[in-house]
């Protein structure tokens, strides 16, 4: 019997639900995948990813050869391109696996330029894998469904669900209209205040975690409780001269960077009440003057901003580059910040960066 093949399969907490409420009988994708479809075998394995939380939460045998079919399954898409198969694992959302707890494992996050890279390939579906990685995948989930370990699931990411439409050869992200912003006085006092808030948590986390610490050039005066920023921390007098003029300039109005000796640990763009373009358009701007810029970017900005971001960050100015720009940021919350700076402050000194692959979610649509 010839080896078998293994396949990436996308869902959102939404899709997957609706998939076993059908019996999880029946995987479909959309139709400009059809080519890609075909491909797939009669006993070839799909590994289940769920979007939003980032989590592998089954593996489904394919039992047929591709075929086409509307019939009604889920709400978002008819996905036509279909293949009746049979579950192999089944986990719920709690008990799925975090793919980030498969970085020293999969080849995907190997010998990567930048260090979110990987996030490219789990953007579309279905996407053949290599044998090595699906067979980890499927050992893993296997495991899981043997000894099963509860993970706090946010509703919100579960129930997200990105407008999107189909476009050509992918998917665009379609924009909503920009919300009814307060009015000017109000709103940039506000704004101030909570971005100054968001820049001092980030440089105090950074600083207590024993980094050099810079926040751009523009914000060293902003007051918080009566004090400057400048008063609180002992930040660097200049970056290191490792870029061209253009970058470094771009670099040294970021938000927030960490910094270990001559090297940015992570970089932080802070949004807060209006438009995020400003932080992603610096962002952009630095992809593109380096394309292959092994800094971490994070985009932090409200709660209630999150399906904002996803939305602007995949928009195809970003998007179309050879470096899409949701290959290389991720997303914080204001709360998730909040709570983590709470949770971990009498141990900081001891966390390494790496901590942030926790709080930061993929910008994947």
């Amino acid at each position: 019997m010839a080896q078998r093949d293994y396949w990436l399969d996308l869902f959102t907490g939404t899709t997957w639900q609706e998939f076993t409420q059908a019996g999880a009988t029946t995987s479909g994708f959309r139709e400009n995948r059809w080519s890609v479809v075909q491909q797939i075998k009669v006993g070839d394995y799909l590994l289940c990813y769920m979007t939003g939380i980032s989590r592998f939460i089954g593996v489904l045998e394919a039992t047929s050869e591709p075929y086409r079919d509307a019939t009604p399954i889920w709400q978002i898409d008819a996905f036509p391109c279909r293949l009746r198969v049979k579950p192999v694992v089944m986990l719920t959302p709690e008990t799925a696996v975090p793919i980030l707890d498969m970085r020293d494992s999969l080849s995907i996050f190997q010998n990567l330029q930048n260090p979110n890279a990987w996030i490219g390939r789990v953007r579309g579906s279905p996407a053949k894998w290599k044998r090595s990685d699906g067979e980890k995948v499927v050992e893993t989930l296997l495991e899981a469904q043997r000894n099963p370990v509860e993970r706090p699931v946010d509703a919100r990411k579960l129930a997200r669900r990105p407008p999107s439409l189909v476009a050509g050869p992918g998917e665009v992200t379609v924009p909503a209209p920009d919300e009814p912003q307060p009015t000017p006085e109000p709103a940039e006092d506000v704004e101030v205040s909570i971005h100054t808030e968001i820049q001092y948590l980030l440089l105090r986390l950074g600083a207590d975690m024993g980094f050099d610490v810079w926040v751009a050039r523009n914000d060293r005066n902003r007051i918080r409780g009566n004090r400057p920023l400048s008063d609180m921390f002992k930040f660097k007098d200049a970056l290191p001269r490792q870029f061209d003029e253009a970058t470094t300039r771009t670099i040294e109005y970021i938000d927030v960077l960490w910094l270990k000796g001559n090297a940015i640990v992570a970089a932080f763009e802070i949004e807060s009440t209006t438009s995020i373009y400003s932080g992603l358009l610096r962002m952009s701007d630095l992809v593109a003057m380096q394309p292959n810029l092994n800094i971490p970017l994070y985009l932090v900005a409200p709660d209630e901003r999150r399906d904002k971001v996803f939305q602007e960050v995949n928009r195809p100015t970003f998007a179309r580059p050879p470096t899409p720009l949701a290959n290389v940021c991720r997303y914080i919350s204001f709360s998730t910040l909040q709570d983590k700076v709470k949770e971990v402050g009498p141990y900081s000194r001891y966390l390494r960066e790496t901590f942030l692959d926790e709080l930061a979610e993929v910008c994947e649509v």
